[in-house]
C-alpha cells in the first residue's frame, strides 16, 4: 500500500472529512439563511416604498386631479434612481411614467408581481426585473409603482460568491488539517507498530515511544509500557528460575544418585541401606520444599492468588506466627517476642503468614549476632515480631541483631536461589526473601530489608484494609498485649 492510501485510510483522516462534511454544511446553512433574511428584508423594503408612494399619488389624484396626477407622475419618473411608474387609460394607453415595455399581461392583475421590464431611456436593449405593484384608480385607470431588483440580486450574487469562497477555504483548510493530523497520528501509530515488531521479535526491552503532549496515545503508549515492562519482568524471572534450577538444584540431585550409588556399592548390612535410605528420603524432602517454593512464588508473580483474599487482622498472623516458631527458637538459643496492635488486612492469609515464617526462619538460621556481640547486649539473641498499622499501610516487621545484610546486597538478596556468602554453610534453598517479596508485591506492597544496629529488619509493607482500623480495635480493645 502506497503511502497516501495509507494516509486516506487511517481514522483521523476520516474523522477529518467528516468534520469538514459537517462543518461546510453548517457554514453552508448559515450563508443560506444569511442571504434568504437579506432577500426578504430588501422585498420589505421595497413593498413598503412602494405601498407609501402608490398611497401618496392616489391622494394626489384624488385632490388634484388627472393633471395634477399626470404632473407628479413626469416629476418622479426624472428624479436619480427612481422607481417604475405606469399610468394606463382603460383602453390600456400608456399616459405617464418611465417604463418603456413590460411582460405581457403585467397591467391587467392588480397586486404584486415580479416581471421584466425596460424602462423609456434605456440605451441597452436587456430586459431588467422588478418588483411591481397595479392598482385600480377611478374612472379605470390603472397605476404600475415597481422597484428595480438589481440592488436585490447584486446583493445576493455577493453572498453566494462569498459563500462559495467559504466553502473552498473550509475544504482547503480542512483537507490540509486532516493531512496533518492524520500524517502525525500515522507517524506514532507507525513508530508503536515497528516498536512491536520488535518486541514480537524477542526484543522484550523495546518501549512504545511517549510523546510529552499528554493525550490519548501518550497515556496508552504508557500503560502499554508498563505491561511490557511486567512482561519482561515476568520473563526475566521466569528464565532466571530456569537457570537457577538448572544450576542450583543440579548439585542435590547428583548428590541424591552418588549417595544411592554409594549405599548399593558399600553397603554390606541392612542398617547400612536403611541409614541411606533415610539420607535420600531427607534430601529428596528438600527437594520438595524447594519446588513448593517456587510454586508459591509463581503463584503471587501470576496473581492466581488473589482469587483467595479476604479480610483478616494481621496480628492474628503475628501471634500465630509467634506461638508457631517460639519452641524453635529456643531450642537454637534464641528468644522469640512479639509486638502486636490492630492492622487490617485484606489479602491471601496463606501467603501472608507464609512470607512472615519465612523471615522468621531466617531471622533464627542467620541473625545469631557475632561472638563480640552478646556480652554487651543482653537482649542480643531477641527476635522480635512486630504488626502495626501506620496512616494507609500496615508494616509485618522481623528483627534480629545478627550480622545482617549489607546495603549493597539488599537488593540481591532478594532474588531467587541467592545465597550470600556468610549463609552459604547453612542449608537452605536461597528462596525465603524471595517468596516474601513476591507476596509484597501480589497484595500491592513492597519488602524493605533494613538495618537494627546490629541485625536486620525485614518488613512487609502491605496496604492497611480501608475502614478497617476501628472494627478491629472494637474487637481488641479488651485483649492485653502479647509479649514474650
Amino acid at each position: 500500500m502506497t503511502a497516501f492510501g495509507k494516509l486516506i485510510r487511517t481514522t483521523a483522516f476520516r474523522l477529518t472529512l467528516v468534520y469538514l462534511f459537517l462543518f461546510a454544511l453548517f457554514a453552508a446553512s448559515l450563508l443560506a439563511y444569511f442571504a434568504w433574511n437579506t432577500r426578504r428584508l430588501i422585498t420589505e423594503q421595497i413593498t413598503t416604498t412602494v405601498n407609501v408612494e402608490i398611497g401618496e399619488i392616489t391622494s394626489i389624484y384624488n385632490r388634484r386631479g388627472l393633471h395634477g396626477l399626470l404632473t407628479t407622475m413626469g416629476n418622479r419618473a426624472l428624479r436619480p434612481g427612481a422607481n417604475l411608474y405606469l399610468l394606463t387609460a382603460p383602453n390600456g394607453q400608456a399616459l405617464a411614467g418611465n417604463v418603456g415595455s413590460l411582460a405581457p399581461g403585467v397591467m391587467s392583475v392588480q397586486g404584486w408581481s415580479e416581471t421584466a421590464y425596460r424602462r423609456i431611456d434605456d440605451q441597452d436593449k436587456t430586459d431588467h426585473r422588478a418588483l411591481v405593484r397595479v392598482a385600480e384608480m377611478d374612472n379605470g385607470f390603472r397605476l404600475l409603482v415597481g422597484r428595480d431588483l438589481e440592488e436585490r440580486r447584486r446583493l445576493f450574487g455577493i453572498v453566494a460568491k462569498a459563500a462559495q469562497w467559504s466553502i473552498l477555504v473550509v475544504v482547503v483548510l480542512g483537507i490540509g488539517g486532516g493531512i496533518f493530523v492524520a500524517r502525525r497520528v500515522l507517524h506514532r501509530i507507525d513508530a508503536m507498530t515497528g516498536t512491536t515488531r520488535r518486541i514480537m521479535a524477542g526484543d522484550l526491552t523495546g518501549r512504545l515511544p511517549v510523546g510529552r503532549s499528554g493525550d490519548e496515545l501518550d497515556r496508552l503508549a504508557e500503560n502499554l509500557n508498563a505491561m511490557l515492562e511486567r512482561i519482561e519482568a515476568l520473563m526475566t524471572g521466569l528464565k532466571e528460575v530456569s537457570d537457577n534450577i538448572a544450576h542450583d538444584l543440579k548439585t542435590p540431585l547428583t548428590r541424591l544418585r552418588n549417595r544411592a550409588e554409594e549405599a548399593l556399592a558399600r553397603s554390606d548390612s541392612e542398617a547400612d541401606y536403611r541409614a541411606a535410605l533415610e539420607r535420600t528420603i531427607e534430601e529428596s524432602d528438600g527437594l520438595i520444599r524447594t519446588f513448593n517454593a517456587l510454586l508459591m512464588i509463581a503463584r503471587a508473580e501470576s496473581g492466581q492468588a488473589r482469587g483467595n483474599m479476604d479480610d483478616f487482622d494481621g496480628a492474628d498472623v503475628a501471634n500465630g506466627i509467634h506461638e508457631l516458631y517460639e519452641p524453635l527458637a529456643e531450642d537454637d538459643g534464641m528468644t522469640l517476642q512479639v509486638k502486636t496492635a490492630p492492622a487490617p488486612i485484606h489479602g491471601n492469609r496463606e501467603l501472608i503468614s507464609q512470607a512472615v515464617a519465612n523471615l522468621v526462619e531466617n531471622a533464627i538460621k542467620y541473625g545469631k549476632p557475632d561472638a563480640g556481640v552478646e556480652p554487651m547486649k543482653a537482649d542480643a539473641r531477641e527476635i522480635l515480631i512486630e504488626a502495626r498499622r501506620e496512616g494507609d499501610q500496615v508494616l509485618l516487621s522481623v528483627t534480629d541483631h545478627g550480622p545482617g545484610i549489607p546495603e549493597g546486597d539488599r537488593k540481591h538478596a532478594v532474588e531467587r536461589f541467592v545465597r550470600l556468602e556468610a549463609s552459604r554453610t547453612l542449608p537452605g534453598s536461597g528462596l525465603g526473601l524471595s517468596l516474601a517479596s513476591a507476596v509484597a508485591t501480589l497484595h500491592g506492597g513492597e519488602l524493605r530489608l533494613g538495618d537494627a544496629h546490629p541485625g536486620l529488619v525485614a518488613t512487609l509493607v502491605l496496604p492497611a484494609r480501608a475502614g478497617g482500623s476501628d472494627r478491629l480495635a472494637a474487637q481488641t480493645q479488651d485483649v492485653p498485649q502479647k509479649a514474650a
